[in-house]
């Protein structure tokens, strides 16, 4: 699977509150929250689920992995998507081994493995 994803019982305000908080501990900040909501109604289309995509980054470990392959960065930054589904919040990212598999670079693997294992830990310790 492609992607990793989990519901959590929290509102989504408090859901990236504790996102954020747990990212901190693993030194990734949030360089953005996009609002896809707010951003297609604001273009005039009826879309009334609200979704939120956070960019995020440790600056250490993207100058690390550029600085192996550059197409690396067309994945840069990390992506965690917190959204409503009906009446559920869900929280998940596309995973970062599966991704690194489309750059075909065998010595990206156990560094994507900790990525993804990194940034899963702190979702599951935000919901």
């Amino acid at each position: 699977m492609f992607h990793y994803t989990v519901e959590t019982e929290k509102s989504m305000e408090d859901a990236v509150k504790a996102l954020e908080e747990s990212l901190m501990k693993e030194q990734f900040g949030v360089l953005w929250q996009f609002d896809i909501k707010a951003k297609l109604q604001e273009k005039g289309l009826d879309f009334n689920q609200p979704y939120l995509v956070l960019e995020v980054c440790n600056p250490k470990e993207a100058q690390q992995v550029l600085s192996q392959n550059q197409l690396a960065g067309y994945f840069l930054p990390c992506k965690i998507v917190v959204y409503q589904d009906g009446s559920n919040v869900k929280i998940g990212l596309p995973k970062p081994t599966a991704l690194i598999e489309l750059v075909q670079d065998e010595s990206l693997k156990e560094f994507a493995a900790d990525i993804e294992k990194r940034l899963i830990s702190c979702i599951d310790r935000s919901i």
